[in-house]
């Protein structure tokens, strides 16, 4: 089994208290169960990825920001966002009989920043209540958007 998890569930941070509860609860249960189970051959072990931007992830978390929302990365080691394929690489390596070794573990993709103490959202402190409020309706849109679609 392989969960996605964030890197905040090592160090929280401002504004993710019910993500890195959730998150960190899965991260203890990933440990747990690989104890528990791995003596029957089920391995748990999960990923905490850094940005990789999609459309749902860019509307929600950076909403306004456009198509160059990720082109400054100063904050990672490598300055860049993660593409999909690295992402996928590393699930199918843990879900691979080659891996029968690597049992609960979390493993962080994010180029590093969660070492180099980037990431998280601090910098949102900065905003004044007219700009969450412009966010707020922003995420408002995104949600609404996708879930015509699906009721279609």
């Amino acid at each position: 089994m392989v969960s996605i998890l964030t890197t905040w569930v090592w160090s929280g941070g401002p504004f993710t208290v019910p993500s890195a509860m959730s998150k960190a609860g899965l991260n203890v249960m990933t440990q747990s169960l690989a104890v528990e189970w791995g003596p029957k051959g089920i391995r748990f072990n999960a990923i905490a990825p850094g940005p990789f931007p999609t459309e749902g992830m860019t509307a929600r978390l950076n909403p306004g920001a456009g198509e160059g929302a990720y082109s400054q990365m100063s904050g990672n080691p490598m300055g860049r966002v993660g593409e999909m394929r690295e992402l996928a690489n590393l699930a199918i390596y843990l879900l691979h009989p080659l891996s029968a070794y690597v049992n609960g573990q979390t493993i962080a993709i994010d180029g590093g920043a969660w070492n180099a103490g980037g990431g998280g959202f601090a910098r949102l402190r900065e905003w004044d209540d007219e700009r969450w409020a412009q966010v707020k309706a922003m995420i408002r849109g995104a949600n609404d958007e996708d879930r015509a679609k699906r009721t279609v």
